[in-house]
């Protein structure tokens, strides 16, 4: 790990990463694309020292709260996590000035600040996004070796269900000859509608590849699944979209199991949903009428 002073914390849309790289060593992880410029190298997490003070003085300066969204890049509960409490505090700072949360992890360690999330939920919004991508627990410790498994997922988002915390699936990456069975989507879909999530994210089945993350994943496959690259070049060449050729049917079944279950499966709705920023409990105007 190293540290650094940053400029700045949140984005205009209200996003942050108080961590830059990761150590949860997903196969397929679009972070490590040389598009995004990391100087250093991907497990070498940078830490942004001063964020927590940059983000309270955002927070101060802000005319109306939003929503503060985290995870997008960087797990914000990665192992380094237990010891800085960099996004523990910074989950404090958004309860203080009264914002909202919509944080995206892997990790079942989101329960630690439960409590914190609890009173945010009480005031606005805190919503958990989960991503799972496979019901196997073997295959799930070969593609996302170093985070919770889907099985400690799975009873987390229960947790959050039964503590009146939303939560948001990410139904990807799925990979082609690896997770893209009917068995494997249809599990994740029944985990989701036991846990009450209000909604699943899917981009289709598949994933993407470009510079930086094509050239890890492709080391990964020679190692964990032997021959398995070539068919990937053969079939999909330099393609940034790599589609299972399952993809028609497996949307299909999506699709129906959201919609029966009452789940939200619009992308665009469900991103609303995430940066939709709702008071509760505000003071109604009083009426002479």
């Amino acid at each position: 790990m190293h540290y650094v002073k940053v400029k700045g914390i949140l984005s205009p849309s209200g996003g942050m990463n108080l961590y830059r790289g990761c150590s949860h060593g997903c196969i397929y992880c679009d972070s490590r694309s040389k598009c995004y410029q990391m100087s250093h190298a991907f497990e070498d997490i940078e830490i942004k020292e001063n964020a927590l003070e940059l983000l309270e003085g955002t927070l101060r300066r802000k005319r109306k709260p939003c929503m503060i969204g985290t995870g997008a890049m960087s797990d914000p509960y990665i192992p380094l996590e237990t010891r800085l409490e960099y996004t523990r505090k910074a989950l404090l700072l958004i309860e203080k000035y009264g914002f909202g949360v919509a944080l995206q992890t892997k990790s079942s360690s989101v329960l630690r600040d439960l409590d914190i999330l609890k009173r945010i939920n009480e005031k606005t919004k805190a919503v958990i996004q989960m991503t799972l991508t496979t019901a196997d627990e073997t295959l799930c410790k070969v593609i996302e070796p170093n985070v919770s498994t889907t099985k400690e997922r799975f009873e987390a988002l229960k947790i959050l269900r039964d503590n009146h915390i939303p939560t948001v699936v990410w139904l990807c990456p799925i990979l082609p000859y690896i997770n893209d069975y009917e068995d494997n989507i249809r599990r994740l879909l029944e985990m989701c509608v036991e846990a009450k999530v209000r909604g699943i994210i899917c981009f289709g089945m598949g994933l993407t590849l470009r510079e930086g993350n094509r050239e890890y994943f492709y080391a990964q496959l020679d190692k964990s699944f032997p021959g398995l690259k070539a068919r990937y070049i053969r079939e999909f060449g330099n393609q940034y979209a790599v589609t299972s050729p399952r993809n028609a049917a497996l949307m299909r079944l999506f699709h129906s199991v959201c919609e029966t279950s009452g789940m939200m499966h619009d992308n665009d709705q469900i991103f609303a949903y995430l940066h939709q920023f709702e008071e509760k409990n505000a003071p109604q105007q009083l009426s002479l009428w």
